[in-house]
């Protein structure tokens, strides 16, 4: 039997297909919403990948083609214009994704993850601002009345770093290489073309094709990322 029977949805605060899915599910699928547990999918930097590998895993992910960055930008562009959405595409320079993603952490803490992803996602993609900047996620910290210091600094408390690499560690458990990511079970989904299949699956229990072997701890932390370029998807 799988180890989680809770369905989950791998996110990344910086995808923007994440970004799209998480407002399919909170538009079209609003009873679902609070069934799922959320766990944050963030490139770790150089502590939270150390403190990954003491646990035994490796964070799977390769560095993005810029062939691929650039059909993304393309792709994203297409979907965002049939659904009437104005995406201001953000700069990243250096980013440290440990600053939002833990962040969430503390804003899930106070009851207000939903509206902090939502925040995130406004700031970052419809007014490409740097949610890597402690500063923003500070502003956000006062939009949703949590301190902005506390919030902001999420990725300096030891505490956090703690959850933040043990979150890292259920990613290479559950197989999830891109996002965003669903799992029920044993049974996975990637992308946000997959969607609407994971939510028939959660409201029904049926069997899916899709569905994989038991992933076993670090299968896929022992190499780069599978990504095949699979659409809706990011690494």
């Amino acid at each position: 039997m799988p180890k989680n029977k809770t369905p989950r949805f791998y996110f990344s605060l910086r995808s923007p297909y994440s970004w799209l899915a998480y407002q399919e599910l909170t538009e079209h699928h609003k009873d679902l919403v609070e069934r799922l547990e959320w766990l944050p999918f963030f490139e770790p930097d150089e502590t939270s990948a150390r403190m990954l590998r003491e646990r035994g895993g490796r964070f799977p992910y390769s560095e993005m083609s810029r062939e691929k960055n650039r059909y993304i930008l393309q792709d994203v562009g297409r979907i965002t214009k049939a659904r009437g959405i104005t995406v201001n595409w953000p700069v990243d320079i250096e980013p440290v994704w440990e600053v939002p993603h833990l962040g969430y952490l503390v804003a899930a803490r106070e009851g207000r993850g939903h509206d902090y992803i939502a925040a995130v996602y406004r700031a970052r993609f419809g007014e490409g601002r740097d949610v890597c900047d402690p500063a923003t996620i500070a502003d956000i910290g006062r939009e949703l009345g949590i301190h902005p210091e506390v919030i902001s600094r999420a990725h300096e408390d030891p505490e956090l770093r703690e959850r933040g690499a043990d979150i890292l560690m259920e990613v290479c458990t559950d197989g999830v290489f891109g996002v965003p990511f669903f799992v029920k079970g044993f049974t996975r989904f990637w992308g946000l073309d997959r969607l609407d299949a994971f939510v028939e699956h959660v409201r029904t229990g049926a069997a899916s094709a899709a569905s994989l072997a038991p992933a076993t701890a670090g299968a896929v932390g022992v190499g780069r990322s599978a990504d095949d370029g699979h659409a809706g998807g990011c690494g």
